[in-house]
């Protein structure tokens, strides 16, 4: 017998037991917060890198359709697994990390589609700001045992172009399509 997923009202009502009804901002814990980036390398494999990120998250469990996200994703941390490519991406011809050392994405909306919630929003990255949609699910909204403080778990991910923002080196040999999953710990109160 297969397991049942819990459904979103009762991911809502588990969030909301014994929380208060107003929504909480909380501030992304990046040491607890991975940002993988995948992407296609000539068709033989599919290497990923890793990212840092910190920003809030504002997140009301009896409202989830009001919630707001401001990540930003210093392109410094990129970390591809290979030292070379670490420091070829922070280039001029690349992120142009000198004159923009971050990324960052701003929410418009969130709505609520069955379990999960689809987050539009706008991601600038070497000075360009396209729009990107997020299929999020809010994985878990409890009190943190370790810290005592009100904590948020949200799984999300999206797909990119990469040559939208400019990042056209090696096409069509390298691809075009970029990956992102994200896993995020955040904590109301700030990061301690």
């Amino acid at each position: 017998m297969k397991p049942l997923r819990p459904t979103l009202a009762a991911l809502l009502l588990a969030a909301t037991a014994g929380a208060t009804a107003a929504p909480l901002s909380y501030t992304i814990d990046p040491t607890h917060t991975d940002v993988l980036v995948s992407w296609d390398y000539l068709g033989f494999a599919r290497p990923t890198a890793r990212l840092e990120a910190t920003g809030t998250v504002v997140y009301d469990p009896t409202s989830p359709a009001t919630s707001r996200v401001d990540v930003v994703l210093p392109l410094a941390s990129f970390d591809g697994h290979v030292e070379r490519l670490n420091q070829r991406v922070q280039r001029e011809d690349y992120f142009d990390s000198g004159r923009f050392p971050e990324a960052r994405f701003t929410s418009r909306s969130v709505r609520v589609d069955g379990q999960r919630l689809q987050v539009a929003g706008d991601l600038t990255l070497r000075g360009v700001t396209r729009p990107v949609e997020l299929e999020a699910v809010v994985t878990r909204a409890a009190q943190h045992p370790a810290k005592d403080a009100p904590a948020l778990g949200v799984s999300a991910s999206t797909r990119i172009r990469r040559s939208e923002f400019g990042l056209v080196q090696q096409l069509p040999h390298i691809g075009d399509e970029l990956e992102i999953r994200i896993q995020l710990l955040a904590l109301a109160g700030g990061v301690q």
